[in-house]
């Protein structure tokens, strides 16, 4: 017998939220680490609204978020989803679906490509739907505009967007020293309170900005010594650890899907403490390189249509200049760490390095710019292992993954741990990656005991070295790094011999 379909499909449409009902409605949002988030919910109290941080996803919003939307998604829609159900059934008990509606709206990210991401709407309208939560508002926020008709309660104007966008800049600095710290603090949990600390602190500084019209923004964030004060104030709060550089730890880069590289917790297994926990230290996945790099996918398609399409060589003039400013800039809050964090790797040496492997336009995920980031790491010494972080069955990262098989062809002695995350299969990827991580710990200390052997030292003569002269003791002491070890450790002995006059 057929079955006629009465219903027919109609497209999520949220009631918009309005100008009158910022007092009143607070903006839900999260999905990143929680430095940055915190700094976001600063910029957006600062231009006058109600901003709530949701929690971290568990494992319990990845069963949520699998129950109550489709089957196909992959782990980053599962947690995210079943993070903002969980949440509104917990807040709807307490206050009533009503009120719930009223209260609050959601604002998330999303896009369009070749992957699901562009489908994470979806999911959440349907697990809005199967909650009975499907007239709660959530607005989408594609990486080039907001998709859906959200009305005038939202100004996503510049001095907004540009205090996001120093956010970013600050709290990827602030992440990447953390990470360099930590594993060698002498007093176990100094850096942990140290960023808390600073983070709470930059939280009022972003708070505290002062309110300009749209031009007067561009140029105060672009010449004031405003966040370059505030970044000197952080450095001096690092100062007050002291470290033990001489403990031998591989170093381990985290590259992958954005999701999965940003977040800390569940989603990723914990992935950054748990090598921690195994005796590594982590170089962290910054914001501001995802941005950089989708700054230079846009450049492209001008190099590709200069002397084709009109005004194609001045678009990439004037964008060639964004990026150069871009990169000033966050390298100007780095000169005021110290020069402490990693440095920003040139788009275009990535790819450069990606492009026997890769093709350029090829633009799901972070394209490119996995491949040229695994060897610029290997190349430039910044790293003994690679963790790349995908998503189960992600088509953009199963492309890179497979890129990565030339990669290795060529280099077989690059350590690359690609991991699947499911978000249930924790035993199975940890476990794969302590194999690669135990070769990076010989590694490690094989290059320690040649920096060692060349330099005609002793650990024990570094060590009085070390004790002799305090500075060198402090977290916030410049150890260079001149390509020829990628370890803390070992680039500590060959730095005390250069100050010693052995070469």
């Amino acid at each position: 017998m057929a079955t006629v379909a009465t219903d027919h499909y109609r497209a999520y449409a949220p009631r918009p939220f309005t100008r009158a009902e910022r007092d009143t409605t607070t903006i839900l949002f999260g999905g990143l680490h929680w430095r940055i988030e915190r700094i976001l919910q600063a910029v957006l109290e600062s231009s006058g609204y109600r901003a709530q941080i949701l929690p971290v996803a568990t494992k319990e919003d990845l069963l949520t978020g699998r129950e109550t939307a489709d089957i196909g998604q992959c782990c980053p829609t599962s947690f995210t989803t079943g993070n903002l159900v969980n949440f509104l059934k917990k807040e709807s008990k307490q206050i009533g679906v009503e009120e719930v509606n009223k209260k609050y709206v959601y604002l998330t990210a999303g896009s369009c490509g070749a992957c699901r991401f562009g489908q994470y709407h979806a999911s959440y309208e349907l697990a809005l739907r199967n909650t009975g939560l499907e007239r709660f508002r959530m607005f989408l926020m594609a990486q080039d505009n907001l998709d859906q008709n959200m009305g005038d309660g939202l100004d996503l104007n510049l001095p907004m967007t540009l205090g996001c966008l120093w956010g970013i800049f600050c709290t990827d600095l602030v992440q990447d020293l953390e990470y360099q710290v930590r594993p060698y603090e002498v007093l176990p949990g100094q850096t942990e309170a140290v960023v808390k600390e600073s983070i709470e602190y930059l939280y009022q500084v972003f708070r505290d900005r002062p309110a300009l019209s749209p031009k007067k923004s561009v140029l105060w964030h672009l010449t004031t010594p405003y966040f370059s004060r505030a970044m000197r104030e952080v450095r001096r709060k690092f100062a007050e650890i002291e470290v033990d550089r001489l403990r031998v730890k591989p170093k381990v880069k985290i590259t992958g899907e954005f999701y999965l590289q940003t977040v800390e917790g569940d989603p990723n297994y914990n992935i950054h403490r748990w090598l921690e926990a195994e005796g590594a230290e982590v170089y962290p996945a910054a914001i501001t390189i995802w941005m950089d790099y989708l700054l230079r996918l846009g450049l492209q398609r001008f190099e590709d249509y200069s002397g084709i399409e009109k005004h194609a060589r001045l678009k990439l003039g004037l964008g060639r200049l964004a990026q150069g400013i871009y990169r000033l800039t966050v390298n100007r809050l780095r000169r005021a760490m110290g020069n402490l964090p990693h440095e920003t790797p040139s788009q275009f040496e990535l790819r450069r390095l990606a492009a026997p492997y890769f093709h350029r336009n090829l633009d799901g995920g972070e394209g490119d710019m996995l491949v040229g980031k695994t060897l610029w790491s290997y190349h430039k010494k910044k790293a003994h292992m690679i963790c790349e972080l995908s998503p189960y069955s992600c088509m953009p990262n199963t492309m890179s993954i497979g890129a990565m098989a030339g990669v290795i062809g060529k280099y077989p002695e690059i350590l690359y741990a690609p991991l699947e995350i499911k978000g249930d299969a924790e035993v199975h990827a940890l476990s794969r990656c302590q194999m690669i991580l135990t070769e990076a710990k010989k590694r490690a200390q094989r290059e320690f005991d040649e920096a060692l052997q060349r330099t005609k030292l002793t650990e024990p003569e570094v060590r009085a070295y070390l004790q002799a002269h305090p500075e060198m003791r402090k977290a916030t002491y410049l150890i260079p790094h001149d390509g020829i070890a990628a370890g803390t450790a070992a680039k500590t002995v060959l730095h005390v011999a250069k100050r010693m006059g052995r070469r």
